[in-house]
């Protein structure tokens, strides 16, 4: 929803089945568009994104991969999208807001494992940044708060969560109350996410 009300061309991502090059192609073809800007969003789909992009290229279409990890750097980047400004620039910008933001996710482990953090169990709150275990937590909101906090050790102006359909709204404005009290001059946005969306996304620009 967040990218369709941006003006991107949508491609659904249906859990455990990543869409196919052939319905990357078509999305591009639905773009009517001479210029495209492909945005993966999961690293398990560059692959599949790039031989998608070689396809249109072979179609006529100009096509850029941006290699966007996660769904809050393709916020990012269209955040920065200006359709008006030459091609190759808008690239430029879009490339640089997605590589400048650190992204993160709270998430249930389904299993035990070993992690960098340790073991986790079965049901044990995990925090991810840049898809490794950082955390490991027994409790969603502390977990995520030290997430955000390690990421923010880095520095930042802007915090982006995007919620799961089963966070609480309190957990949200207790995370924001958070960045605003200590951190100076770094704002929050709060997104809701659909059914299938991950417990949290955590993205730090």
């Amino acid at each position: 929803g967040l990218y369709a009300e941006a003006g991107a061309t949508t491609v659904p991502d249906r859990p455990g089945e990543p869409p196919a090059s052939g319905e990357l192609v078509d999305a591009i073809r639905r773009a009517h568009a001479r210029e495209v800007v492909l945005l993966p969003n999961d690293a398990d789909l560059r692959h599949t994104a790039a031989a998608a992009a070689d396809q249109a290229r072979a179609e006529g279409v100009r096509v850029a991969l941006i290699p966007t990890r996660s769904a809050v750097q393709g916020i990012a980047a269209l955040a920065v999208h200006e359709p008006d400004r030459r091609f190759d620039e808008d690239v430029v910008a879009m490339t640089s807001a997605a590589g400048a933001t650190r992204y993160g996710e709270v998430a249930v482990a389904e299993r035990q494992s070993w992690t960098m953090a340790g073991i986790c169990q079965a049901g044990d709150v995990l925090g991810l940044i840049e898809d490794d275990v950082a955390v490991i937590g027994g409790d969603l909101a502390a977990t995520a708060r030290t997430t955000l906090d390690r990421m923010l050790a880095a520095g930042g102006e802007l915090v982006t969560l995007v919620l799961g359909e089963q966070v609480p709204d309190e957990l949200a404005e207790g995370l924001e109350r958070h960045v605003r009290e200590t951190y100076l001059a770094v704002d929050t946005v709060v997104y809701r996410g659909g059914r299938q969306s991950p417990l949290m996304l955590i993205g730090v620009e």
